[in-house]
Order: C-alpha cells, then sequence, then structure tokens
C-alpha cells in the first residue's frame, strides 16, 4: 500500500500533503511547539498580575490584539519610553473594531490609556501606560511589530 500512495511501479510521486490542524471549534490553524515565542497564542508572559481579565479569557483576549495587529496595523513607532503609537489602516471598521477593543481592554487594565486619533486621511492608536508598567509596553510593542502586515511599513523613531 505504501508504493501505491508514492506512486507504485510508475515510479512518480505524488505531492506531499501536510495535514494542516484547526484550533478548536475556529477557522484559525493550530499553533505547533515549533513556532515562535513571539507569535504564540497563550504566551501571557506580558500580562501584569495588575491585570483584572480573568486567566481563562486572557488567550482569546490575546488573540485579539493579535488579530488587530495582523489586520489593521501598518507602522509601529516606540513615540517615547511611555509611548506607544500604532499607524492603523484607515478604515472604519479598523477604527471601530479597535476602539471596541480598547475600552474592553481599559475593564480589566486601567493602567492604558488609549487615544484613537483620526485625521488627514490617517488613524493612529497611541497607548501610554506610567513609568511602573513600561515592561508591558515593551512587551505589547513587540507583539505588534512581530505581528503586524508585512504590507505595513515602520514608522521613524
Amino acid at each position: 500500500m505504501g508504493d501505491s500512495l508514492r506512486g507504485g511501479r510508475t515510479g512518480h510521486q505524488l505531492p506531499s500533503r501536510r495535514l494542516i490542524t484547526l484550533a478548536s471549534g475556529t477557522r484559525v490553524q493550530g499553533y505547533r511547539r515549533c513556532m515562535t515565542e513571539k507569535k504564540a497564542l497563550v504566551d501571557r508572559s506580558w500580562v501584569p498580575p495588575t491585570c483584572t481579565l480573568p486567566t481563562v479569557e486572557q488567550p482569546l483576549r490575546l488573540a485579539e490584539f493579535d488579530d488587530l495587529f495582523a489586520s489593521a496595523v501598518i507602522g509601529v513607532q516606540r513615540v517615547d519610553r511611555m509611548r506607544l503609537r500604532l499607524e492603523l489602516r484607515p478604515e472604519p471598521g479598523g477604527a471601530g473594531r479597535a476602539a471596541e477593543l480598547m475600552v474592553r481592554e481599559t475593564g480589566c487594565c486601567s493602567f492604558f490609556t488609549f487615544t484613537l486619533t483620526a485625521t488627514g486621511g490617517q488613524l493612529a492608536l497611541e497607548v501610554a501606560v506610567s513609568a511602573e508598567q513600561v515592561g508591558v509596553l515593551d512587551a505589547l510593542a513587540a507583539r505588534a511589530e512581530g505581528v503586524a502586515s508585512p504590507r505595513g511599513r515602520p514608522l521613524g523613531g
């Protein structure tokens, strides 16, 4: 049987097929051990202890951030030590989705200050934290840079 799958007597090999698994109940490819830690869905290392979001919901929130970064972020700029600026695609749907996520995020991580600005055909999300939370902002910036759309362009900074 093994020979027949590989083309058997003809000597021709069929193209190998790689099984792609989906995360349970989703259309998202499941994560494998070989994927980088930066993109791991359940990497909670940057979730601060002050976050009040239930632990079971944290991977879902991280996935929401990853989705926003991948679909809407086209530039990442570190304004200063305590501020990060994300340039977003200037689309109404993306602006609404970003705003909705930021409102929910401040419900559990009140140390964040989010400012969404639309002007001159551009859309930007600024994220600010206190000095005590700079590590969280560092991790958020790294995650945004690692997941942001490859069609985006880095901003100066």
